[in-house]
C-alpha cells in the first residue's frame, strides 16, 4: 500500500447527497475531483453486498478516470424484514430515486410483519463500506455501521434517503432531524472513514 499521502481524490458517486458527506470528511486541503467533472454514468453494482459494491465502483472509475477514487455502498438493514432492504436500499426508492416512496414501502412491508410495529422498537442499522481504490490496482475497503431504530414516522429534512426514519442508539431525533455536523460525527459513513482517514 502507497505510503505517500494522497493529495487528490475522485470521489465516485452520482448520489449528491453521498458526495456531499463524503468531501465533507475529507482534508479541506485535499483537490476533489467528482462527476461535476467528469461526467460518468455509474456502473451496474452487481454485487450481493456493500462491500463488493464498492469495490466495483470505486474501481470502475478509478478507472475511467485514472485518478486514485473513494467510493462507498451503503443503506440500511432492518432486522423484522431480514435485513432488507440492506445493498437494494437504493432500488427501493425506484428508477427517478424518490426516497419518500422507498420509506412508504419500508413502512408497508414492516406492517405486513407485523400490524403493532409501531408501539415496539424496531431495531436497524445503517451500513458504510468506502473503498479507496488506486490506478495500479491497489485498493482497501472499510466497513462503518451504526445501530439504531425506524421512527414510526418521517421526521426531518436534513439529509437524505432514509435519513428522517433512522433513529441512531441513545439518541431522540432522526438522522433527518439533526444538524449535519452532528449526523456527520456518528454515522455510518464517518465510522467507516475514520478506519481510511491515514491515507490523507
Amino acid at each position: 500500500m502507497s505510503k505517500k499521502k494522497i493529495k487528490e481524490i475522485f470521489i465516485g458517486s452520482n448520489n449528491n447527497g453521498k458526495l456531499k458527506e463524503i468531501a465533507d470528511l475529507l482534508p479541506k486541503s485535499l483537490k476533489i475531483y467528482s462527476n461535476f467533472d467528469f461526467k460518468i454514468r455509474s456502473p451496474v453494482e452487481t454485487g450481493t453486498t456493500f462491500a463488493q459494491n464498492s469495490l466495483l465502483k470505486a474501481k470502475y472509475f478509478s478507472k475511467k478516470t485514472n485518478k486514485i477514487c473513494m467510493s462507498d455502498d451503503s443503506g440500511i438493514e432492518i432486522d423484522i424484514l431480514d435485513k432488507a432492504p440492506g445493498v437494494y436500499s437504493a432500488d427501493w426508492s425506484g428508477k427517478k430515486r424518490n426516497f419518500n416512496l422507498a420509506i412508504k414501502r419500508v413502512y408497508k412491508e414492516i406492517f405486513k410483519k407485523d400490524k403493532n410495529w409501531k408501539k415496539k422498537k424496531i431495531t436497524a442499522r445503517f451500513i458504510c463500506v468506502l473503498t479507496i481504490f488506486w490506478p495500479d490496482g491497489k485498493f482497501v475497503s472499510k466497513i462503518g455501521k451504526i445501530e439504531g431504530r425506524i421512527s414510526n414516522i418521517k421526521k426531518g429534512n436534513n439529509g437524505f434517503g432514509y435519513d428522517p426514519i433512522f433513529i441512531p442508539n441513545g439518541k431522540r431525533l432522526t438522522f433527518g432531524e439533526m444538524e449535519p455536523y452532528k449526523k456527520y460525527s456518528i454515522d455510518h459513513r464517518s465510522n467507516a472513514f475514520k478506519k481510511i482517514k491515514k491515507f490523507f
